[in-house]
């Protein structure tokens, strides 16, 4: 299996990675980063998102896993027809539930959700060193098939990319409580936006029902945050929502490489700009 190396943000990608065409310069970063903050800082999530396209030139890319926050990203993109292209990961583990909300997601708004695989011989190695299951047995072993299926294809949807928005929520879990509505990413050379930072689950699925936004029915039985089938599980009362991935893992190692750095933890803007792009 080819090995990954580690990029300037702490991302698992692989080691012939070339850097973004943007290329843009850390300065360069925080002033867009600053200007975005103060510009839509109290703004609601669709005025966030149109001003981002006005702001940002380039190819700005939502990735979304159709959960709970992603739909409601994809519908204030749709309804304001904006140009944001819409990609997914798809792993090859993913439930059925989630292929299915992705076919109803693209008739419900008219558009196409560009998928992103891994690559056959990044997971067929994984798989033959560690089992088909082998990401249970340790930590490095679930984080090496994250980085297959999910890390090197997120690499190759951000390529040239200007500015990365995600659904990610400060309320999701602990380790992402310090989410801000711009980050820089020093490494990948773009901006990495947040709109529903300061939303609260209540907040996202009033708004979902009062919209008609499809959801994926596991939120009814329990599977507040939806990845890998084998690495989710129903959130149990009182738990944290994300508290059902990779439940056999210590809470701060619960990212799978997307959102994190060297240390484990959630890349945030200050650190990202202290490393030489």
């Amino acid at each position: 299996m080819k090995r990954l190396a580690e990029a300037d943000d702490g991302s698992a990608i692989p080691a012939t990675r070339r850097v973004p065409a943007n290329g843009s310069e850390p300065e360069v970063l925080r002033a867009k980063v600053e200007e975005l903050v103060a510009a839509f800082g109290t703004a609601d999530a669709a005025a966030r998102l149109a001003g981002l396209c006005a702001k940002i030139d380039g190819r700005l890319v939502f990735t979304t896993s159709f959960g709970l926050e992603d739909q409601i990203v994809t519908h204030l993109i749709a309804t304001q027809g904006l140009p944001i292209e819409i990609v997914t990961l798809d792993t090859g583990r993913l439930f059925a539930e989630v292929h299915a909300l992705w076919a109803k997601t693209e008739a419900r708004y008219g558009l196409a959700i560009k998928p992103f695989y891994p690559r056959h011989d990044e997971v067929e190695g994984f798989v033959s060193e560690h089992g088909i299951n082998g990401f249970y047995a340790s930590i490095a072993a679930r984080k090496a098939c994250c980085g297959a299926r999910k890390v090197e294809p997120l690499a190759r949807a951000l390529e040239d990319a200007a500015a990365w928005i995600t659904g990610l929520r400060a309320d999701q879990s602990a380790a992402r409580g310090g989410v801000s509505l711009a980050e820089a990413y020093a490494g990948r050379g773009l901006v990495k936006f947040n709109p529903l930072l300061d939303w609260s689950r209540e907040q996202a699925l009033a708004f979902a029902r009062a919209n008609e936004t499809p959801l994926n029915p596991l939120h009814e039985r329990g599977f507040l945050s939806v990845g890998c089938q084998p690495c989710t599980r129903a959130v149990r009362s009182g738990e944290p929502e994300r508290a059902g991935r990779w439940w056999w893992e210590e809470e701060a190692a619960k990212e799978c490489g997307l959102h994190v750095g060297p240390d484990g933890r959630l890349v945030r803007a200050k650190p990202a700009l202290e490393v030489s792009a």
